[in-house]
């Protein structure tokens, strides 16, 4: 699996790419949320539009890297999950436990600072 970290205002976006399952991948992840949170952000979106599939492994460590992130009152969202993933949510009712959003747009609004940042920059540049 190939994670690449980009930063959008104060939110962090992982655009995960291949299949998230059982070792290396997961491991992967695992070291990246940690590498995040030590670097002090607190908000992270999940890009998923890349990950093909997902076996329990996988679904165990996404639910573990929330609840690390949580613990340092913060917060990761969901964004461009595939139908297979939405199933797998939908079935382990974990759907109802993660905020999901169908664009990356809707995922960074749903923290609220980037909107507000975004807003005030293009009111100055109206001036």
């Amino acid at each position: 699996m190939d994670i690449k970290t980009r930063r959008m205002g104060d939110v962090t976006v992982l655009d995960l790419h291949g299949k998230l399952t059982h070792g290396a991948a997961a491991e992967n992840l695992r070291d990246t949320v940690a590498g995040v949170i030590a670097h002090g952000d607190r908000k992270v979106v999940l890009n998923l539009a890349g990950v093909p599939s997902m076996d329990s492994a996988g679904l165990g460590e996404i639910v573990r890297c929330s609840m690390v992130v949580q613990r340092e009152k913060g917060a990761i969202k969901l964004v461009n999950l595939t139908s297979k993933i939405t199933d797998l949510l939908a079935i382990t009712k974990l759907l109802t436990v993660f905020d999901t959003f169908d664009s990356e747009p809707a995922a960074l609004d749903s923290f609220g600072t980037v909107t507000a940042a975004a807003t005030d920059s293009r009111q100055s540049l109206n001036r």
